[in-house]
């Protein structure tokens, strides 16, 4: 098979693919494709087997990751959960694979990595599995009252309940105000965590790239913000991609409240699931909140092809002792240094 390089930004041919493909998601959307591009300077290409003209019937989208510090590599894609190649039924993937070790060992790259949602996908033609996580879903197929029923009765139906009695009101929509207390949120979050907080500009982005098919939901108590959340949207899949609070009110129950605001108005829509993302195998207190929503989970493995072991700044990023670093920095800070370092880290 000849491989045919496009540009997913430019080629109107990707949108209508990726619209009509079983195994499309918003992570392979030109607005989330765009916003990655703005934020942090990617290079994002679409692998083909068809010549320019011609109808797409396959495509796999990938990312160039070009760093001093942490190297250059080919992921697809960064900062997101999951990327399912987008092949026929029939396909196998060897002929991409090889394309892409080719590239790395004449470009001297220092992986390629692959992060397929599939639970067929397997390692092979040098791909190994790299990290794991779990993947969470959860189905909008039964009822409402169904899916209130199956909630966990002290970590969401009682606090969901709490919420009303405590008349905390309910905002959604993509405004700036709204953009605005979603990231203060998330600042308090991210320190909360030790973790750097993503740069401001990525959320601006996202919401002139993504248009309509983002929502901020915020939960507030007497006209101040106590929870946050920031959604997406593909075919008939929502995606919960980033939740914040204020820790000083979690008895008031403003995250549960919203997920439950998010199943309502997502079964209202006509959604079918919502994708709750990844989550680290040793976070058992991520695991089991949303378990506890009703989930369902499956193992979702990245696969990597190495070129060199070299280490750098993604590695220490894990590290326990630069995230109490991190979190004991000044908020603009460690906000600034947010701005700096993620787009090494993709």
């Amino acid at each position: 098979m000849r491989i045919h390089v496009l540009d997913p930004l430019l080629d109107s041919r990707w949108d209508e693919f990726v619209a009509h493909h079983p195994n499309g998601s918003v992570f392979h959307d030109r607005g989330w494709l765009e916003a990655l591009a703005r934020t942090y300077g990617y290079e994002l290409y679409v692998l083909t087997s068809a010549p320019f003209g011609q109808p797409l019937e396959n495509g796999i989208v990938v990312c160039r990751v070009s760093s001093w510090i942490t190297g250059a590599r080919l992921v697809s894609l960064p900062f997101s959960d999951h990327c399912e190649p987008l092949l026929q039924e029939t396909e196998g993937s060897e002929d991409f694979i090889h394309w892409m070790q080719d590239a790395c060992d004449l470009q001297n790259w220092r992986y390629v990595e692959l992060r397929p949602l599939s639970a067929s996908y397997r390692e092979g033609n040098g791909l190994q599995p790299n990290r794991s996580y779990w993947f969470h879903e959860l189905d909008l197929s039964p009822s409402l009252d169904q899916m209130f029923e199956q909630l966990h009765k002290n970590s969401f139906q009682r606090k969901v309940q709490r919420a009303e009695r405590e008349s905390l009101s309910y905002e959604s929509g993509r405004s700036e105000q709204l953009m605005n207390e979603f990231y203060r949120l998330l600042m308090r979050t991210r320190r909360r965590q030790q973790l750097l907080p993503q740069p401001r500009v990525w959320f601006k982005n996202l919401l002139e790239c993504m248009r309509d098919k983002l929502r901020i939901r915020i939960a507030r108590r007497d006209g101040t913000p106590v929870a946050a959340m920031l959604t997406l949207h593909h075919g008939s899949s929502v995606v919960y991609k980033y939740g914040c609070s204020d820790e000083k009110v979690h008895n008031l129950g403003g995250m549960p409240f919203l997920f439950w605001k998010l199943v309502e108005e997502s079964k209202g829509s006509g959604a079918e699931k919502i994708d709750l993302g990844r989550t680290d195998l040793a976070n058992d207190g991520l695991i089991t909140f949303k378990d506890r929503l009703g989930a369902s989970k499956r193992l979702l493995t990245y696969y990597r092809y190495t070129k060199t072991a070299k280490q750098g700044i993604a590695a220490l990023s894990d590290s326990q002792a630069l995230r109490q670093f991190f979190s004991l920095l000044p908020e603009t800070v460690c906000s600034a240094a947010g701005r700096i370092l993620y787009r090494h880290l993709g």
